[in-house]
C-alpha cells in the first residue's frame, strides 16, 4: 500500500497526496453503477481524495454484477469481488452510510462541508427527497459543486426516465450507425453512453472548479446518457442536421471515406485508412492499382461505389498474409492495424509503455492488475511527472472508521 492509503486506513487526512493536478481536493461520491463512478475515478487519478459513499450492506450496485467474481486465493465464498466493480473505482476510500438514518446523514452532511465536488446519479427528485437538493448542498458549503447525471436530462418531457446504458445507446441513434447494416443495430462493446457520460461529467467538474477560482462559489453540472452520447455523434450529426441524410449502419467501413475499413486478406484480415488523395495515390502505387481508373478517381466516387472499392481492395489483398501486409503498408505510409483481442491488448508492449496497465495492492484479492489512466503529465524539462501509485478499488466500508475518525479530528475544511 502507498503511505496515501495506510493514512487514510488509520483516520488521519491523507499526509501524503498522491501527485496530480487535482492533489487537495476532496470529492463526495454519492453515484453508483457506471457513470458517475467513472467521473470520479478520472478526478481521482488526477490526485482528488475520492470518498465513495455506499449503501450499507450491499454497497454499489456493480459489486453484485457478475460473472465474473474474483475470490482471494483459497477463499471458496468469504471476499468475493466483481472485476465489473474492480473497473471503475480505483483510487477511492469506502465508507458506507444510510442516508435516511440520523446519525449517517450528519457524517454526510460534514463530508459536504469540507468537499469541494459532490457527485450523484440519481434519478431527479431523488436528493429532494432525502433532504439534500441542491440549494441545500449549496447552503452548506457555497463553494461546492456538484455534478448531476441522469440518463435522459433534468427536464424536458422525458427528463425523469431511469438512464441504463444499451437503452441510451439505442434512444440516442447509435445503435442505429453501428452494426453489419441498417436491419441490424448493435450496440457497442462497452457501456459507452455511461462512460461518455462520466468523461464529460468530469470534463465539466474540472470546468466547473477553473471557474470557482474566479468567482469564489461552486456550481452545479449537469449531463446525462442521452447528452452524452449525442454529443459524439459527429460527422453524423451535420449528415442530417446540415445534408439532410440520415446515417444507417454499414459494417465496418466509413461513411465518408473510402478505401477505410476492414479488408479481408490472405488469411484473416487488415483495417486501413486511406484518408485522403495522396494516400489513394500512394496505396495504389503500392500495389499495382490505377488510381485514375475511371469511376473512382475522386473520394467522393469511391464513397458513391464503395462497394466496388471494397472488392477491387480485397482482390488485391488476396495473396497477402496479414503480418506481411501490415509490413507492406507500413513501409508506403498507409495508416493500417490489425483487429486485437482484449488479451492481446495488455500483451501489446505499446499499452504497457503507455502505463495502460498497472499493479495495485487490494485488500483481499493481492495484487491485481488494473487498466491504468489515459492520461500522462510532463513537466516543462520533459520529465514525467505522472502519478505512479494507485489504490486499488476498496472493498465495502474498508474506510468507515478512519473516514469517521478524520471528521472528528479535523476543524474547518
Amino acid at each position: 500500500m502507498t503511505d496515501q492509503t495506510d493514512s487514510a486506513r488509520t483516520g488521519a487526512a491523507p499526509a501524503a497526496p498522491a501527485p496530480g493536478p487535482l492533489t487537495g481536493t476532496l470529492v463526495v461520491d454519492l453515484s453508483r453503477a457506471l457513470a458517475g463512478p467513472h467521473a470520479t475515478m478520472m478526478l481521482g487519478d488526477l490526485g482528488a481524495r475520492i470518498i465513495k459513499v455506499e449503501a450499507p450492506g450491499s454497497g454499489d450496485d456493480t459489486r453484485g454484477w457478475g460473472p465474473p467474481f474474483v475470490r482471494p486465493e483459497g477463499s471458496q465464498d468469504a471476499g468475493r469481488e466483481s472485476t465489473y466493480f474492480l473497473s471503475a473505482n480505483r483510487n477511492k476510500e469506502s465508507v458506507t452510510l444510510d442516508l435516511k438514518a440520523d446519525d449517517d446523514r450528519a457524517v454526510l452532511l460534514d463530508l459536504v462541508r469540507r468537499a469541494d465536488v459532490l457527485v450523484e446519479n440519481f434519478r431527479t427528485g431523488v436528493l429532494d427527497r432525502l433532504g439534500l437538493g441542491f440549494e441545500t448542498l449549496q447552503e452548506l458549503n457555497p463553494r461546492l459543486v456538484v455534478l448531476s447525471i441522469t440518463g435522459f436530462g433534468h427536464d424536458g418531457p422525458e427528463g425523469g426516465r431511469a438512464g441504463y446504458d444499451q437503452i441510451a445507446q439505442g434512444e440516442a441513434g447509435l445503435m442505429s450507425l453501428t452494426g453489419s447494416g441498417p436491419d441490424d443495430p448493435q450496440k457497442v462493446g462497452t457501456p459507452i453512453s455511461d462512460l461518455l457520460a462520466g468523461m464529460y461529467g468530469a470534463y465539466g467538474v474540472l470546468a466547473a472548479l477553473l471557474e470557482r477560482e474566479r468567482t469564489g462559489v461552486g456550481t452545479v453540472v449537469r449531463t446525462s446518457l442521452l447528452a452524452a452520447t449525442v454529443g459524439v455523434h459527429a460527422f453524423q450529426s451535420t449528415r442530417w442536421t446540415v445534408a439532410g441524410e440520415v446515417g444507417r449502419a454499414q459494417g465496418n467501413h466509413h461513411a465518408s471515406i473510402a478505401p477505410y475499413g476492414l479488408f479481408a486478406c490472405a488469411d484473416g484480415s487488415v483495417q486501413i485508412a486511406v484518408g485522403s488523395e495522396g494516400l489513394w495515390r500512394r496505396f495504389c502505387a503500392a500495389f499495382d492499382i490505377d488510381p485514375d481508373t475511371p469511376g473512382i478517381e475522386t473520394n467522393s466516387q469511391r464513397v458513391a461505389d464503395r462497394d466496388r472499392v471494397i472488392a477491387l481492395v480485397e482482390s488485391v489483398f488476396a495473396s497477402w498474409k496479414a503480418e506481411d501486409l501490415l509490413e507492406r503498408l507500413s513501409e508506403v505510409g498507409i495508416p493500417a492495424g490489425k483487429v486485437r483481442s482484449i488479451d492481446e491488448v495488455y500483451a501489446w508492449d505499446q499499452t504497457r509503455s503507455q502505463g495502460l496497465l498497472i499493479d495495485v495492492e487490494h485488500d483481499t484479492l493481492g495484487t491485481v492488475q488494473l487498466a491504468g489512466p489515459p492520461l500522462r503529465f510532463f513537466d516543462r524539462d520533459g520529465q514525467e511527472v505522472t502519478r505512479s501509485a494507485h489504490k486499488a478499488p476498496p472493498t465495502l466500508d474498508a474506510d468507515g472508521a478512519a473516514v469517521r475518525a478524520w471528521l472528528a479530528g479535523q476543524e474547518g475544511r
